[in-house]
């Protein structure tokens, strides 16, 4: 009985931590002109090394569709959160997107910002339901660094 139990406990402990490992999207902003934008997006994820790290962040169309993938090639255990940027994302300035991040051991767990280039963007309250096929698409991380 006293080995179920702490069978159990433990179960429990590794359930609690898993749901404290996030990606956080904090901040977007974006540069350019329509159809050529580059984004900035600040992350806080926590991460250990390459065991645990955002490998991705992403936009998504109001559709569900990728537009555009960040691969992070290595892990930010000491520096959090941080912001990385890129592009070129092929949108216009009011069409409406998702930026989110990805951990490379549970998928997409985290914080959700909608927005438009020319609105800004803001953390979404609501839970969103994509394709699940998104996280198999192009490009994908080819690895860790450190």
């Amino acid at each position: 009985m006293l080995k179920k139990i702490v069978i159990i406990l433990i179960c429990l402990v590794g359930r609690i931590e898993a749901e404290n490992i996030r990606a956080d999207v904090q901040s977007v902003t974006a540069s350019g002109t329509s159809g050529a934008y580059t984004f900035a997006v600040k992350l806080e994820s926590v991460e250990t090394g390459c065991a645990q790290y955002a490998d991705w962040w992403e936009v998504l169309s109001e559709k569900g569709a990728l537009v555009y993938r960040r691969v992070l090639v290595h892990s930010h255990p000491d520096t959090q959160p941080f912001t990385r940027s890129g592009g070129v994302v092929t949108i216009d300035a009011n069409d409406v997107v998702y930026i989110r991040a990805h951990m490379n051991i549970l998928g997409y767990v985290g914080d959700v910002f909608k927005g438009t280039v020319s609105m800004g963007f803001k953390k979404v309250t609501k839970a969103l339901t994509f394709p699940k096929d998104i996280e198999k698409q192009s490009p994908l991380p080819q690895g860790c660094l450190f």
